[in-house]
């Protein structure tokens, strides 16, 4: 029995599309340097601004290296939060029910530059300020300094939480972080881009 339900974010809660960003990074030069950004690889200096070892003035700064242009951080930013679309119509209440049935988590690969662009559009488009409210704890990959598909990101969460992983449900939509999840004995779910969450989730808490 399914007693705690750990999310991930993007296109499972909000959703994203790596294509516009990877367009408009083309759209800069920047996808010249071949796997630049994506959503199974990508140039490891998006590894170490999710796991938060780089500021976003030394990202930004990185960008304008690899590009070899001297871009505003205005620009960066832009092309980098294209791919931010956002949260589907009624996905936030439908939490709030979750989470009074089950211990309910978010673990997601973010950034700084994100995260903020993320909490300013919660506040103008639901009036809240980030998504501490809908879970009973959100965990953030540049703030804890790991990500997934490591496994130490998964056991801080399993371990600080007290779960029982074999009552755990891990919903994401990279099947490299299922495979860790898996591996450390979680069930787990791939989000496709056609499912909607609240049709999803009564049918796997069957």
């Amino acid at each position: 029995m399914i007693k705690n339900i750990i999310f991930d974010y993007g296109n499972v809660i909000f959703d994203i599309d790596h294509q516009l960003t990877i367009k408009a990074f083309q759209n800069l030069g920047l996808q010249k340097e071949g796997a630049f950004f994506g959503h199974l690889q990508q140039n490891p200096l998006f590894d170490l601004f999710e796991m938060g070892k780089i500021s976003p003035a030394e990202f930004r700064n990185e960008v304008r290296k690899i590009a070899d242009q001297d871009f505003s951080d205005e620009t960066i930013d832009i092309a980098w939060n294209t791919l931010l679309l956002g949260i589907r119509p009624g996905y936030l209440e439908y939490l709030n029910e979750v989470k009074t049935q089950y211990r309910t988590f978010l673990l997601s690969n973010n950034n700084e530059i994100h995260y903020n662009w993320i909490n300013n559009y919660l506040l103008n488009e639901f009036n809240v300020p980030n998504m501490s409210s809908f879970f009973e704890m959100d965990y953030y990959s540049h703030i804890m300094g790991m990500r997934k598909p490591n496994a130490d990101i998964f056991l801080k969460v399993i371990e600080e939480q007290k779960l029982d992983v074999t009552e755990t449900l891990f919903i994401d939509d990279s099947p490299q972080h299922l495979e860790t999840a898996k591996k450390l004995g979680l069930n787990t779910h791939l989000m496709l881009r056609s499912e909607d969450l609240r049709e999803l989730l009564p049918k796997l808490l069957v």
